[in-house]
């Protein structure tokens, strides 16, 4: 999730069994699955996902998150909800239709991206408390996951909006003074200082959003609190 300005997803089919009741078998000292709306989702992407191969497959930690007040809005400009089948990722196109398995449990359900996160070293996607529960990594606070991507509104490697942001900071004062580094070291990128919740964080968005610029960003940025983080903004 983006500390700062940061889908309410569609609404749920009723008629349609909840990720949850496709889960396969599991031993009897597994977590089991909890009931989950299906906001987010709809029957057409539950066919679509049963009837494709995913495009992309990637593993590593699921955490889980909610939002820091009540209409607070998702990266993708709708108002946050927690019952609905969502996830926030740092890079999948914004509205990526994806299968997310705990692979500890083997509890799966059919996620939409909605938001942009975690900024959290060494995770790779953040869920809705609905998906969090879903997929068994609720109670346990964090997992390991694969993802499965089956559809992508926009070209996963082409293209794209991109920006880094850097944090999270525990001082205001040293956020600015990156601020005014990184404005003197890329006088053609736009630099943001912002507050998220009780920290402060840093964002640089190269001319023209460009993809390779943010990367070569990324990786030379080296910051004295926090990670520097590659983020798609589409």
């Amino acid at each position: 999730m983006l500390p700062a300005p940061q889908a309410a997803p569609p609404a749920a089919e009723e008629a349609e069994p909840a990720p949850s009741d496709r889960i396969a078998p599991a031993p009897s000292d597994r977590i089991a699955p909890a009931p989950a709306q299906s906001g987010g989702i709809s029957a057409e992407d539950r066919k679509y996902i049963r009837t494709h191969k995913p495009i992309l497959t990637e593993e590593g930690v699921a955490s889980w998150y909610t939002a820091p007040y009540k209409g607070a809005k998702a990266a993708n400009g709708q108002v946050f909800n927690d019952h609905a089948l969502t996830a926030a990722h740092r890079t999948l196109p914004m509205g990526s239709l994806i299968v997310v398995t705990n692979l500890k449990t083997g509890q799966y359900a059919d996620l939409r991206i909605t938001d942009r996160g975690p900024f959290v070293e060494g995770r790779i996607i953040d869920l809705s408390i609905a998906s969090a529960k879903a997929t068994g990594v609720y109670l346990a606070g964090t997992a390991r996951v694969r993802i499965d991507v089956y559809r992508t509104p926009k070209p996963i490697n082409i293209g794209g909006r991109w920006c880094v942001q850097i944090g999270a900071f525990e001082s205001e004062r040293k956020a600015k003074k990156l601020k005014a580094q990184l404005e003197r070291k890329y006088p053609n990128a736009s630099v943001i200082e912002f507050s998220g919740e009780d920290k402060y964080w840093v964002r640089i968005r190269p001319k023209g959003d460009d993809r390779k610029q943010a990367e070569r960003i990324a990786r030379s940025l080296h910051p004295a609190e926090g990670e520097a983080f590659l983020t798609r903004l589409d």
